[in-house]
């Protein structure tokens, strides 16, 4: 009970002798009324406060992490999201309550015992994905021609029905300092393995991040999210093509956010670059280097965009591909040298008055242009250890796709890949010593696919989806595809990005 309200009682107090002179017995009733009435109304200010500094103790005691930046959630995923943090009210912004400044908060939560709390109780979610596949040709034949192979996730998976990219997360904070999460998939051939395993440091300056360790890097657009998040069953070829699905570093991560009413982000990564185009090559030092720009805005309430380029550098020592010569003859053949990567992706939102509940657009596309210089070995592991000569690429890839909310529960979309794999510059081959028919997976092509879907989620922790695909990835022929796909979130998943 504040001070001004004891004050006020006692000066109360002290006129009920004059107004009791004064006034008649209505009178007196009606003044300890209205006495009631103000008691009533600051008891009730002192409980609500003592309530809401309650719930922001259990809210900061099971926070996985912090608070997401507004305007960088995306509204097209199932997901699970957290409830903001609400605010500790200060004695400045409600005067009224009569909280002494020089008085603490006893029943505040030391931060000590709020990451305690945390550590023994992180944020545990799943995806559950699966799908059903007819393909009209077998996916053990599929390739991308033009491409040298990268051993990732490329092409369609299995026929029939299979698991598809499963997911278990953990979140929490780690101390006052340092939060961490681990995100670990399960295949549709049963392997488990580690996505994403990083400790992140926020607030190292303003608007500045750090985070180390295994993560999806944060190049382009969709390379950063996870499968579950994505519009379409499968990765846009480019992804395929370029990262072997997606690019993913072991290294560390400089990220900052500007303080600045346009959204602008800057980052910086360096890894080992074990992931394709790289290679698991033993050595010291940094194997991969990525740098990235991004810069968004709205437009009006309604609409939104997005736009950024990166460039990555990947170093190769020895990156294997297996092949067939001119008589159709197994053989495995290496690449050493730097592989560089510049992306350009763009996106635009738009929702009626900024709402995107009940209807929504999204236009997105990216530019991918690569270029491969160093040395080529044919036939490595033949007689001789081979022979060896200059290799040159370039090579470039985009996709565009837009997806259409025009239902709350109903989506539809259209997406378009396409693929070109240039002219390589083969040494070998210039000097005579082979011919370009001992390397057919070399050999120019434009691989493309147009993909139709609709999607139908019943709640913001299921979908299930419908798509068709006409995949031209392989000259020789059409391969007609149909998926079907249910994606289940269980338990606090965090938010997703714009």
């Amino acid at each position: 009970m504040s001070s001004r309200f004891i004050a006020f009682t006692l000066c109360v107090a002290a006129l009920l002798p004059l107004s009791a002179r004064a006034a008649d017995g209505e009178e007196l009733r009606s003044i300890q009324q209205q006495i009631d009435q103000l008691k009533a109304a600051y008891e009730g200010r002192i409980h609500a406060l003592e309530a809401r500094v309650q719930d922001l103790q259990q809210r900061l005691a099971t926070s996985p992490a912090p608070a997401v930046r507004a305007g960088e959630l995306q509204s097209g995923a199932p997901e699970a999201l957290a409830p903001p943090v609400a605010e500790a009210p200060s004695a400045a912004a409600s005067p009224e309550v009569g909280v002494s400044p020089a008085t603490p908060l006893a029943a505040a939560p030391s931060t000590t015992a709020q990451a305690s709390a945390s550590a023994f109780n992180p944020a545990v979610s799943l995806i559950l994905n699966g799908t059903y596949a007819n393909l009209s040709r077998d996916p053990i034949t599929y390739r991308l021609q033009g491409f040298i192979p990268s051993g990732g996730e490329v092409g369609p998976g299995a026929r029939s029905f299979s698991l598809g990219e499963s997911e278990l997360g953990l979140a929490a904070t780690i101390d006052p300092t340092f939060s961490g999460h681990l995100t670990a998939s399960i295949t549709s051939d049963d392997r488990i393995a580690v996505e994403e395993a990083v400790f992140e440091r926020q607030g190292i300056f303003e608007g500045a991040s750090l985070k180390a360790g295994r993560f999806l890097s944060s190049i382009g657009y969709l390379n950063s999210q996870h499968a579950h998040a994505w519009d379409f069953v499968d990765a846009p070829l480019v992804y395929q093509a370029f990262f072997g699905g997606q690019m993913q570093t072991d290294g560390v991560h400089l990220h900052w956010l500007a303080p600045t009413d346009r959204y602008l982000e800057l980052g910086a990564e360096l890894g080992a670059g074990r992931g394709f185009p790289g290679n698991g090559s033993n050595r010291n030092g940094i194997g991969s280097t990525a740098l990235y720009a991004h810069i968004g805005d709205d437009i009006g309430t309604s609409a939104s965009w997005r736009g950024g380029v990166s460039y990555v550098l990947n170093r190769a020592s020895d990156r294997a591909y297996a092949d067939s010569n001119a008589a159709g003859a197994p053989v495995t053949n290496l690449f050493s040298g730097n592989s560089r990567t510049w992306v350009v992706d763009g996106i635009y939102k738009w929702s009626p008055g900024g709402n995107a509940t009940r209807t929504n657009f999204k236009l997105q596309g990216e530019y991918f242009r690569r270029t491969e210089n160093g040395t080529l070995t044919y036939d490595s592991l033949g007689q001789g250890g081979g022979s060896s000569g200059g290799y040159n690429a370039t090579q470039s890839g985009w996709y565009l796709q837009a997806v259409y909310q025009f239902m709350p529960m109903w989506r539809a979309g259209l997406r378009y890949d396409r693929l070109d794999s240039g002219s390589p510059n083969i040494g070998l081959v210039n000097a005579g010593t082979l011919s370009a028919a001992d390397f057919p997976l070399l050999q120019g092509a434009r691989p493309s696919r147009a993909t139709v879907m609709v999607d139908y989620s019943l709640s913001e922790f299921s979908r299930f989806r419908l798509q068709v695909a006409a995949d031209r990835s392989n000259p020789a022929a059409t391969d007609h595809q149909v998926f079907l796909q249910y994606i289940m979130s269980l338990g606090a998943h965090g938010a997703h990005s714009f």
